[in-house]
């Protein structure tokens, strides 16, 4: 799933604090330290001032520079690097760590056992360690978990046999250092998501993709295998949307993404978490900003995950590669992209 694709969001939860003390953080309070850590670079400065995050905030009595500021760090896709940032965190005392991705999120985790940490954009974080239970999260952390799992896998995988039947060849850019464990151990989702390939139909390869370095070697055996199909769950493919989508429709290649981006940049199609699901998780997760600033526990927060999803089909893609899309998708679809 990719992690570019989605708006922060956090489950909200019931609180006695008067709504007037809520709205209005005393003046007499320090002003708060929040952190963010991402493997991904930072936000423009144009996009950093349009983030909704801000104003949400603002509705709840938080407004930066006033009562809380930022201290955000980007490893610029250099994951060898978190550690280290997660570190400086820890050594400036903030308040609250912001983790976005399940790279970042391990590097907090391992940093702090003190310091809040609120993860987004991460898919298996039980299987990570990260979490006791998605009920209970335990610890220091809470967060957003982008949990599609192998159901949401299998769906978008449907859709792409339905729209490419004689497809038979499935490469998928895979993103080897999911798999990685608080503790340092290793969890495989591979072979789970080769076995409901399987059942569609497709024979699958995984490229490993542990850094940006890895996508054109990628491409490299996905085109002398040759492949008939394409997938991937990357944040570096969400990066390199434009490079993979114009790959795929050279070597003529259906692909089916879980990244709005890949689609928008001329992937085929994309199924997940809707945009309107973003919005709702937005509004959960500044609460959960807004609650442990105040002091709540984050282990005690329930871990917030989607609940509705939509189906992105690109017609110029499929005209491109001469693909009949079925009616019952063209009606199933939530936006075709024309």
């Amino acid at each position: 799933m990719n992690r570019r694709d989605t708006i922060l969001g956090l489950g909200t939860v019931v609180t006695a604090t008067p709504l007037w003390l809520r709205a209005q953080p005393s003046e007499s309070r320090r002003t708060r330290i929040i952190g963010t850590l991402s493997l991904a670079p930072l936000p423009t400065a144009e996009q950093y001032a349009n983030l909704p995050f801000f104003p949400a905030m603002k509705e709840r009595g938080w407004v930066e520079g006033t009562n809380f500021i930022m201290d955000r760090r980007s490893a610029d896709l250099k994951s060898e690097r978190l550690a280290g940032l997660a570190e400086d965190l820890v050594r400036k005392r903030v308040d609250l760590i912001l983790a976005f991705g399940p790279e970042a999120t391990i590097a907090a985790a391992r940093a702090t056992r003190s310091i809040p940490i609120m993860f987004s954009n991460v898919v298996w974080p039980l299987e990570q360690g990260l979490i006791d239970s998605f009920a209970r999260p335990g610890r220091n952390i809470t967060g957003t978990a982008f949990y599609t799992g192998v159901e949401v896998s299998n769906k978008r995988l449907e859709y792409l046999r339905a729209v490419a039947p004689a497809a038979r060849r499935l490469s998928w850019l895979w993103p080897s250092d999911y798999a990685e464990t608080l503790s340092g151990g290793r969890f495989d989702m591979a072979p789970v998501m080769e076995a409901g390939a399987r059942s569609l139909g497709f024979e699958t390869r995984f490229h490993d993709i542990r850094k940006p370095e890895d996508i054109g070697p990628a491409l490299d055996e996905i085109r002398a295998w040759p492949a008939q199909a394409l997938s991937a769950s990357s944040e570096y493919v969400a990066a390199s949307g434009q490079r993979v989508a114009e790959f795929a429709l050279r070597e003529r290649l259906p692909s089916a993404f879980p990244a709005r981006i890949n689609v928008e940049a001329g992937g085929l199609l994309f199924y997940g978490p809707s945009g309107a699901e973003g919005a709702r998780m937005l509004s959960r997760y500044v609460s959960y900003v807004d609650r442990i600033l105040r002091g709540a526990q984050p282990g005690e927060l329930p871990v917030e995950r989607p609940s509705q999803y939509e189906l992105v089909i690109n017609l110029k893609t499929a005209k491109a590669l001469n693909l009949r899309i079925p009616q019952e998708l063209l009606i199933r679809a939530d936006r075709l992209i024309e």
